[in-house]
């Protein structure tokens, strides 16, 4: 006997709920009904998957990684209830599309107007998150692709380009750094910089490109977004990163605040469309990075 896509059903959501009765809760079945699902897959398994103690569930080693597998099964199967809905139709119906926070308010307003007007059938359902959370996401099956940027290191990703983004650097009004043209080599310290918090791929992007290790101690400064870095930087608290995208968007129009590109090379990252390998909506996930071109 195999296991039923019902049964995985059940094991995910306790996994996720860490509870008999919010998994059923959330499954809209009752909880003996979960409960008898759970045993007939322990027993098609043949060991247990979830220790009962009062008050708590928590998975075995076994369940564990059967929830590592379910998913991958259940994210394949919604795939393919997907593509048949739409089949003929890309860009149809439901589409769970992740942006990166660095992303989001600058291409979002651009592109989502052309977008609807190319595809009316398309139900978009947007989720802002960092990079990491974001691949999670699509490995889980709980996206059909996700906007990052590039590089980072996500195996069993793949990605179609939706264009380059330039990095730039933000420095306060008569800061040594606030002049024109590109950086001279050697000006830009690790004592200067005022930084996005860790999470963010644009943070490890920018010092990769310049060759500088983060600051480090109690009193660093880290914003929580863009918005925040760049009121940071107009108080004069230190220098930072901002991307061409956000600057185009008028962010860095601040009377405090002085862009200027970082070197003659003009460090860039590259924004993608990326999805889960394998995924049946790989075709839409591309549609959609063309429809997002930033050239």
């Amino acid at each position: 006997m195999l296991p039923t896509l019902r049964q995985l059903h059940y094991l995910k959501l306790l996994a996720e709920h860490a509870s008999f009765s919010r998994a059923a809760e959330a499954a809209h079945v009752s909880q003996p009904a979960l409960s008898a699902g759970v045993q007939e897959l322990e027993k098609i398994l043949g060991a247990p998957v979830v220790e009962r103690t009062r008050g708590a569930v928590q998975l075995t080693a076994v369940g564990a990684e059967a929830v590592k597998r379910a998913e991958d099964v259940l994210a394949r199967t919604e795939d393919l209830v997907e593509a048949a809905k739409n089949a003929g139709k890309p860009l149809s119906g439901r589409f769970r599309l992740g942006i990166i926070p660095t992303v989001a308010p600058f291409l979002l307003p651009r592109a989502l107007p052309g977008l609807r007007d190319q595809y009316p059938a398309l139900r978009l359902f947007i989720r802002e998150d960092l990079t990491p959370r974001l691949i999670a996401g699509l490995k889980a099956g709980q996206l059909d692709a996700a906007v990052i940027a590039l590089p980072y290191e996500a195996p069993g990703i793949d990605h179609a380009r939706i264009g380059d983004d330039e990095i730039l650097a933000a420095a306060p009004v008569g800061h040594p750094l606030a002049g024109l043209g590109p950086i001279p080599e050697g000006m830009l310290k690790s004592d200067d910089l005022i930084l996005l918090e860790d999470g963010h791929c644009l943070r490890d992007q920018a010092l990769a490109a310049v060759n500088i290790e983060a600051p480090r101690g109690e009193d660093v400064f880290a914003a929580t977004s863009l918005h925040t870095l760049v009121q940071m930087v107009s108080a004069g608290l230190g220098v930072s990163f901002l991307p061409q995208m956000a600057v185009t968007a008028g962010l860095a129009d601040n009377p405090g605040v002085v862009v200027r590109p970082i070197s003659a090379d003009a460090p860039r990252r590259e924004i993608v469309v990326a999805w889960r390998a394998g995924s049946s909506r790989a075709a839409e996930a591309r549609l959609l990075a063309e429809a997002l071109k930033l050239d």
